[in-house]
C-alpha cells in the first residue's frame, strides 16, 4: 500500500486547503474543520497563547508557522493522532513554478520557526515516493522541519521516507531545545537529523522496508550538533523496530554539513529497546570518510533487545553510570519544563 493510499484511506474525506477557520467565541481558539485550511488558521493568529484545534480529516497542504507566531498550540481534536493528518508531497528535487527546486528544508510539509510551539495528537506526513519520481535525484522529503526553541511534540506521528524529521536551530550558534514525547517516527534514510538539542522520550522509531539490494538500507539518526553545544540528540526509554530484514539498518551516522564543517555530532541512545533491524555488530557508519563516526560523540547506555547486543565493544561506545547521569532529559532541556513533564 502506498503512503498516499494509507493516509487518505484512514480518515473520511480529502480536504482542500483554502477556507478560513472558525473562531470559538472570544477565546483564543481556532477550530479547523473539513473544508478549512490549517495554514489559514496559523495566518489568523495575532499573538501568543493561541490554540488551533484540527478536527478529523486529511489536510493536503503545507503549513508554515513563522517566528512571530510564538507560544502557539496546534492539536488534534481527538486524542488519536491518526484522526487528523496534515500531508503534502514535495521533495528536495521537486520543481517550483519558477524552475528552481525546494531543497531539503523547503520540502517539508510542516515548518516552524516559532519559539514555544506545541504540537500534539496529529499526524504530519510527506507522502512523496521515490518510485513515482525516478527522474528526481534529490529524494529527501521532510515531514516536519522545526527550528524554534522550546518546541514540544506530544503524541504525534511523523511519516516519510528520507529525512522525515529535521530538528534544526534558528542560527548556527543557537542551542534551540526540542522535546518529543510518545511520538511515532518512521522513515528509511537519516530520518531524524539536525543540530538541535532534541530529546525523544518514550518514542517509537520504525525503519521501513526499502526496495534496494544493498545494505545498510538506511540510518535512524544523523545528528549535526554544533561543536560548542554539549547536548545533541537524546533518545531515552524508546524503542526501535523495523519492517526490513534483520541488521539492514544502522543506528546512526554523523552529518557534518558543508556549511558547518566544525560540527561535532552528538547522539545518546539510552534505556531503550533496539530491535533486530539494527546491525548490532556495527551500528554506526560514516556519511563521509573525512568525518569518521569514531571521532564523534556517539554513545549508548543500558539498552536492550537484539539490536543492542554488544558483540564488538569497539563499535558500541558506552557511557559509564557517572557519565549517563549527565545525559538526561532534564540536563538537556535545562530550565525549560515542557507541560506534562516532571
Amino acid at each position: 500500500m502506498s503512503r498516499r493510499t494509507l493516509l487518505t484511506g484512514t480518515v473520511a474525506g480529502l480536504i482542500a486547503a483554502g477556507a478560513a477557520p472558525a473562531f470559538a467565541g472570544a477565546r483564543r481558539v481556532l477550530h479547523v474543520r473539513p473544508g478549512d485550511s490549517v495554514q489559514a488558521a496559523v495566518d489568523t493568529v495575532d499573538g501568543p497563547g493561541w490554540t488551533i484545534v484540527v478536527h478529523p480529516g486529511t489536510y493536503r497542504e503545507v503549513v508554515n508557522v513563522p517566528a512571530e507566531k510564538g507560544e502557539l498550540t496546534i492539536r488534534g481534536a481527538s486524542c488519536d493522532p491518526r484522526a487528523a493528518v496534515i500531508v503534502y508531497d514535495n521533495a528536495n528535487g521537486t520543481k517550483k513554478p519558477d524552475g528552481t527546486t525546494y531543497g531539503t528544508a523547503g520540502s517539508a510539509t510542516f515548518i516552524s520557526a516559532a519559539a514555544g510551539l506545541t504540537v500534539r495528537d496529529l499526524t504530519l506526513a510527506n507522502d512523496w515516493l521515490r518510485a513515482d519520481h525516478p527522474d528526481i535525484t534529490g529524494t529527501q522529503a521532510v515531514a516536519a522541519y522545526t527550528y524554534g526553541d522550546r518546541t514540544h511534540f506530544e503524541n504525534v506521528r511523523l511519516l516519510a521516507h528520507q529525512d522525515t524529521l529535521f530538528v534544526d536551530t534558528t542560527a548556527l550558534d543557537g542551542f534551540d531545545r526540542q522535546y518529543f514525547r510518545r511520538c511515532y517516527i518512521e522513515g528509511d534514510v537519516d530520518f531524524v537529523f539536525g543540530r538541535a538539542t532534541a530529546v525523544f522520550e518514550d518514542c517509537h522509531f520504525h525503519t521501513l522496508q526499502r526496495d534496494v539490494a544493498f545494505t545498510p538500507k538506511g540510518m535512524v539518526f544523523a545528528p549535526s550538533t554544533a561543536r560548542a553545544n554539549p547536548y545533541g540528540i537524546l533518545a531515552v526509554r524508546s524503542r526501535i523496530t523495523s519492517g526490513a530484514e534483520d541488521a539492514a539498518y544502522k543506528l546512526a551516522r554523523p552529518w557534518v554539513p558543508s556549511y558547518e564543517t566544525t560540527a561535532w555530532p552528538s547522539l545518546v541512545v539510552r534505556d531503550s529497546w533496539i530491535g533486530p533491524g539494527i546491525d548490532a555488530v556495527a551500528p554506526y557508519t560514516n556519511m563521509r570518510d573525512a568525518y569518521p563516526w569514531q571521532t564523534m560523540r556517539f554513545h549508548e547506555y543500558a539498552n536492550s533487545g537484539p539490536g543492542a547486543v554488544i558483540s564488538a565493544p569497539e563499535n558500541r561506545p558506552q557511557l559509564t553510570a557517572e557519565e549517563a547521569a549527565g545525559h538526561t532529559p532534564r540536563t538537556y532541556l535545562g530550565d525549560w519544563r515542557p507541560h506534562g513533564r516532571p
